[in-house]
């Protein structure tokens, strides 16, 4: 029995990078595309609580959605698809999502969707280039899609690829990075005068492995994409910092609350 597949992005429901995506999904799985009808970045997780919700079918098996990315998932599944899908798919996004940007990521936060749903998915980024190598990050993300299918991903565990400017050949399995940024305010003025601002940051450092815990046996997403290694991390829906919850037991003791 072929396998449904819900592809989505942030980037547009006609961006290359999902066009490459539904070509190389096709010969294993039974493709629906729902994604925004806009460019959606950097919405993260934002769901539509407070207009209504439209979509429109475009194509075969491809629909526009008003919304977010994660609008597209609630509605492929509970509106558009007849059958829950097999595995959610959303990329190919034009510029990687390593490390803190993670947590502004619309093409991440419609996987984590997915998850919330109970449903195995893939983000999949590439680097930002003119011609971004969105053919061979679609077929990579097939081979892996293949293999969720057979094998499933473990409960609230999203898969987090990211496929490099020039390719070595090779995936390696990553754990998040970190990326000290400083906020930048570029401030300017409309012809009538009235200011404005874009919100802009800068790079102050990468955290490379030799900076960080000799507990850590996993190479960061920035330093294999930065070696040419396609990177897959998997990220877990769960926030809680277990490695800390001693340290807070043990400073709540005794607390007492007045009335």
């Amino acid at each position: 029995m072929t396998s449904d597949i819900l592809l989505t992005n942030d980037d547009g429901v006609y961006s290359s990078g999902l066009t490459a995506l539904e070509e190389s999904l096709a010969k294993i799985g039974n493709v629906f595309t729902v994604a925004p009808d806009r460019e959606m970045s950097a919405n993260s997780h934002r769901i539509t609580l407070h207009r209504p919700l439209r979509y429109e079918q475009i194509g075969p098996k491809r629909y526009a959605v008003e919304g977010s990315p994660a609008d597209c998932i609630i509605l492929g599944c509970l509106r558009i698809l007849k059958h829950r899908p097999a595995l959610v798919i959303s990329g190919v996004n034009r510029g990687l999502n390593l490390g803190d940007d993670i947590n502004y990521s619309g093409t991440v936060s419609a996987a984590f969707e997915a998850a919330l749903q109970g449903i195995p998915a893939i983000a999949v980024s590439t680097f930002a280039a003119e011609r971004a190598d969105f053919k061979s990050a679609a077929r990579v993300t097939a081979r892996l899609a293949s293999r969720v299918i057979e094998h499933g991903l473990p409960p609230d565990v999203v898969l987090n690829v990211n496929f490099p400017q020039k390719w070595n050949g090779s995936v390696r399995l990553t754990r998040q990075g970190r990326q000290a940024t400083q906020g930048v305010l570029v401030q300017s003025r409309d012809p009538r005068g009235r200011e404005y601002f874009w919100l802009d940051e800068k790079i102050a450092r990468t955290q490379t492995d030799a900076a960080n815990s000799p507990t850590h046996t996993l190479m960061t997403d920035f330093v294999a994409v930065g070696a040419g290694y396609v990177s897959v991390s998997p990220l877990h829906l769960d926030r809680t910092a277990h490695a800390h919850v001693e340290r807070f037991t043990d400073w709540l003791d005794g607390l007492e609350w007045s009335k």
